[in-house]
């Protein structure tokens, strides 16, 4: 899977070191192997991270010393699971300092206590080297002593994203601190259809991207993440006019019926921005 995935066109790739490895598996040995494979392997993807298990758990320490310190700058980012305080945070940014790891870091948010504690955590993550919030729809789940039919998935019996009000809380969160928010993966890779609906709803909620656990998620993903013609078409066109207005001396401008202001045109350089990949 690791030399498929090297040839993957994706933003980044992430290595599962915690829920794809089997426990028994968690050793020096199966550590070895996978840094051995990331050094030797050349990467379509800019960014390879790994994701380790848990801090505190009984692999995190191993973790550390085995997989991030030998790959040292060849693992650009490190994803922790399982954070529910910001103390966390700094313990594992400690734990990267040790080995000589400057990696950034990405968070996940998976638990109602951690989303309780997610504004501390985004704070503390923006002066430790992190780069982004994540949320983990299926552990979140399971700490409300839910069941998900379907990781990442809908609930038939309920009409709208159960998980409205954690995606939301964690992108305003991550936004406030300036960090992406980065939405959980769904675990039905045949239904293009149901993942471009999960994908625009994620979105329209302020994520900025969202996880694949299979190639033929990405396609879809990429589409959806990525503005459309149309999109940048009206932002060129409100810049314009507002850049125009501002010439007269006016603060905003009528373009189609619809006022157009200065947060106009800072909505319109984000769609720019993110269609230029910045």
């Amino acid at each position: 899977m690791l030399r498929k995935a090297a040839r993957l066109a994706v933003d980044e790739v992430v290595i599962d070191f915690e829920d794809s490895v089997a426990d028994t598996s968690k050793t020096n040995v199966t550590r070895s192997r996978l840094v051995t494979l990331v050094e030797s392997l050349e990467w379509a993807a800019p960014q390879v991270a790994v994701r380790l298990n848990a801090y505190g758990s009984p692999w995190f320490d191993d973790d550390v010393s085995a997989i991030v310190g030998p790959l040292g700058h060849r693992a650009d980012s490190v994803v922790v699971p399982k954070v529910e305080a910001r103390e966390t945070v700094e313990a594992v940014r400690r734990a990267l300092g040790a080995v000589g790891s400057a990696a950034r870091l990405q968070l996940i948010i998976e638990s109602a206590r951690a989303l309780v504690e997610v504004e501390a955590i985004a704070a503390t993550a923006a002066k430790n080297q992190a780069e982004a919030l994540l949320f983990g729809p299926g552990d979140y789940a399971a700490s409300l002593g839910l069941a998900e039919p379907i990781l990442g998935g809908r609930h038939e019996r309920f009409a709208g994203d159960r998980w409205q009000y954690a995606r939301s809380r964690i992108v305003n969160a991550a936004h406030a601190f300036g960090l992406d928010a980065i939405d959980g993966p769904y675990a039905a890779f045949d239904d293009a259809e149901g993942l471009r609906k999960l994908a625009e709803h994620a979105r329209l909620l302020g994520f900025t991207g969202k996880w694949a656990i299979h190639p033929a998620q990405i396609a879809v993903l990429t589409e959806v993440f990525t503005p459309t013609a149309a999109e940048v078409e009206h932002a060129l066109s409100v810049v314009a006019a507002l850049e125009t207005a501002d010439s007269a001396g006016n603060g905003a401008a009528a373009q189609e019926s619809v006022m157009i202001d200065a947060a106009s045109i800072r909505m319109a350089r984000r769609v720019l921005d993110s269609a230029a990949g910045t």
